[in-house]
């Protein structure tokens, strides 16, 4: 049986984006190897037939002690096994899976799901993996890119590039995000779904929840996610004041794509392709985001929705408003012309073809 390793930092992650590509690695005879750290997803993941092996890894800093160990555990898992082949997500694995994959000469299909912060700026951290990027990436069966721009900072930093495809993000699953039926009711809800954190754009869609609630009562805005930045407290007393309902982190989100009538995503993170957008486009639900690659793509500008400048809340607002002023019948139409954008650009079934054709090229 043929042999298949998947690195990366999270259970439901795994899970939620990349059920699709392992149960068509198993259907055609793979062993699938996940290797993350524990949570709840595993054990869905386990149901499908992976075997699970748990590899603790810190998804933020660089810390010489704690990455040295999981470069070393790399090792070991993937020369004990042997596979066929390797597949990661995410930087460290990315990077630390392909250095090990580079020495035990298997072939290794990293997929770039955004440069993150770290890489994004010019700093000696940048530098340092970029110079990790070239060892890591230089013998890569196939390098997946999530948009245009990540593969040209690629080729701008001189990191060699051989095969490699821009892939629609981990594509949406559209049988199961379903056109919804768009909410009738005069109360016009808004919905940021993400992690808490200050470059997805939250201070903005705070300011913004402000302004249009004074102006706009028959609004309402929620948020949902977790923190990973300290904003518990502003966001419980928005709360109490009225501005916002803070959910915190949500399982199942396409609830609130019921009830909503658009999604509001303001973020400048250095995005691979947002999946937060994909599902609220599938759903039916018109989108507001900013001018960056990984959102701009899934927005066709007064069409489906709205593209806004990052960091501009007064931008913003003024977006906001153009969609309130819409009627029904336009706010309707957007989100089925959204639908059937991502349903011809984005199904995950696209992701799926492209690995697997990958794959065998090299298996």
């Amino acid at each position: 049986m043929k042999r298949v390793i998947i690195l990366s930092n999270h259970h439901a992650y795994t899970y939620n984006f990349r059920k699709e590509i392992i149960q068509r690695l198993i259907n055609e005879n793979y062993k699938v190897y996940v290797v993350l750290p524990y949570g709840e997803k595993v054990e869905f993941l386990k149901e499908m037939g992976c075997e699970f092996i748990d590899l603790p890894l810190d998804r933020r800093g660089m810390n010489p002690v704690t990455d040295s160990k999981l470069i070393f555990n790399y090792y070991r898992i993937i020369k004990r096994i042997q596979p066929d082949v390797v597949l990661s997500y995410t930087i460290k694995p990315n990077v630390y899976g392909g250095i090990i994959s580079r020495i035990l000469k298997v072939p290794f299909f990293p997929n770039i799901t955004g440069l993150g912060k770290a890489v994004e700026k010019e700093s000696m951290l940048q530098k340092m993996l970029i110079k990790l990027y070239r060892v890591a990436y230089k013998k890569a069966g196939c390098i997946f890119f999530q948009n245009e721009e990540n593969y040209k900072f690629f080729k701008t930093k001189n990191i060699k590039i051989g095969n490699h495809r821009i892939i629609p993000g981990s594509g949406v699953n559209t049988n199961f995000y379903q056109l919804l039926d768009y909410p009738s009711n005069d109360l016009i809800e808004f919905v940021f779904i993400s992690r808490i954190m200050k470059e997805k754009g939250i201070d903005q869609y705070l300011e913004a929840a402000k302004y249009i609630r004074e102006k706009y009562p028959n609004t309402r805005f929620h948020v949902l996610g977790f923190c990973e930045d300290d904003y518990e407290d502003a966001l419980n007393r928005l709360q109490d004041e009225g501005i916002i309902q803070y959910h915190g982190m949500q399982n199942d989100v396409g609830e609130f794509h019921k009830i909503s009538h658009c999604t509001i995503h303001p973020t400048y993170y250095p995005e691979g392709m947002s999946n937060v957008l994909l599902e609220s486009a599938a759903s039916g639900r018109p989108i507001i985001t900013t001018n960056r690659s990984g959102c701009r793509e899934i927005v066709d500008d007064g069409v489906n929705g709205y593209i806004v400048e990052q960091e501009n809340t007064q931008d913003l607002i003024d977006k906001i408003e153009m969609f309130l002023n819409l009627s029904h019948e336009k706010k309707e139409q957007m989100g089925r012309v959204g639908r059937k954008k991502v349903e011809k650009e984005f199904d995950r079934q696209m992701v799926v073809d492209a690995y697997m054709k990958e794959i065998q090229k090299k298996v």
